[in-house]
């Protein structure tokens, strides 16, 4: 098979599709690899890197698109690139369709063969191909919320660990998966106070047993939630339904009960975000304020870091994209019902429920494409 890594477009996006050693992976299993100029430089990873390791290195996008028969990258094609998708090539990517309308009716329109990164899911319900940025987001949105406390950035000027003799930032984490569980660790790490809110109990006595009562847990009601937000300085919304829209949790009265230069991180931003004023944001211009409080809601927070997260997705994605392109996508998805949870679209018809149910669309059943 013939794969295409184009450059991300995306603002400030850094990482890579596919990493040099990735493609050696491939082509030493007989596949071809193109690869759009400068495409790894955000990664520092050179054109010589990739011809190196047995790549093709073109000079535009549309050479890329136009010759490959899977495209691997890392976020979603922007209206840009819209007009480069076409049927009987599979695009291997995050998607996040709920949250975008635009997108969910390009690739329908195009009947282009769509398998998104954040819905594959294994039978114990985990995302292995989500988890490794959900791990750097989290560890990241720590970072983000004690930096915008500072008060030039519009903070309230609380150094969130504090030293002796001060007081400690509150941080309140609202959602105990993988990115909550990071979040929660990191900030705990800077010596904040750090609570985690959660539906799950059981998942709640793993992240209190796991880290010996050092970050404290409750059970989220919005009674409780509205008092953990009133009282805190850092928010970070971790909230995720694998290919539905996030619900929106945090409502615009909770976030006006907040102390002012209070920071509120939205990571789940890529699947709508889950407060009520949030909208995404960029790395250029990451931040806008609501009742005196800081929203940041990047849409691509792992972005920032590239080197780092381009090794760790293709990591998780290298094993997969060698399935689809030794088996063809069909048989790839039929010997791996975690992959064939990723399927979205094809030749125009929505294979996924979480999409259909946040666009209004009709779908059909993944496993009537697949064959």
């Amino acid at each position: 098979m013939r794969i295409g890594v184009p450059r991300e477009v995306k603002n400030n996006e850094n990482r890579v599709g596919l990493a040099a050693a990735a493609v050696h992976e491939l082509v030493v299993r007989g596949h071809e690899v193109v690869v759009e100029t400068r495409a790894g430089a955000g990664s520092r990873i050179s054109d010589d890197d990739y011809r190196a390791a047995g790549a093709s290195v073109l000079d535009t996008a549309d050479e890329v698109w136009e010759q490959a028969e899977m495209i691997v990258k890392v976020k979603e094609p922007l209206p840009e690139e819209h007009h480069r998708l076409r049927a009987g090539q599979i695009l291997f990517t995050y998607l996040h369709l709920a949250a975008d309308a635009q997108l969910t009716e390009a690739l329908l329109s195009s009947g282009v063969t769509s398998i998104a990164y954040e819905t594959v899911q294994l039978p114990d319900r985990s995302l292995p191909l989500l988890a490794p940025m959900s791990m750097i987001a989290g560890r990241l949105a720590a970072q983000v919320g004690a930096y915008h406390l500072m008060s030039p950035l519009g903070g309230s000027g609380m150094l969130m660990g504090g030293v002796p003799g001060t007081g400690e930032a509150n941080v309140l984490v609202i959602g105990g998966g993988v990115v909550g569980e990071q979040a929660a660790l990191m900030a705990h790490g800077l010596h904040a106070n750090v609570t985690v809110m959660d539906l799950d109990v059981a998942r709640l006595g793993q992240i209190a047993n796991m880290h010996h009562g050092g970050i404290l847990t409750r059970y989220s009601t919005s009674l409780d939630l509205a008092e953990q937000i009133e009282q805190a300085d850092v928010v970070v919304g971790s909230v995720l339904i694998p290919g539905k829209r996030a619900p929106k949790l945090v409502t615009d009265a909770m976030v006006a009960s907040m102390k002012p230069g209070s920071v509120l991180v939205d990571v789940a931003i890529d699947q709508g975000g889950c407060f009520e004023h949030s909208r995404p944001t960029t790395h250029s211009d990451p931040t806008f304020t609501v009742h005196d409080t800081v929203y940041y809601c990047v849409a691509n927070m792992p972005g920032s870091v590239p080197v780092t997260a381009t090794s760790a997705l293709n990591n998780a994605t290298l094993p997969y994209i060698l399935r689809i392109a030794g088996a063809g996508w069909q048989d790839a998805l039929r010997a791996d019902a975690a992959l064939a949870k990723g399927l979205h679209t094809h030749a125009g018809r929505l294979t996924h429920a979480g999409t259909g149910e946040a666009h209004g669309l009709e779908v059909t059943e993944a496993s009537q494409v697949i064959g």
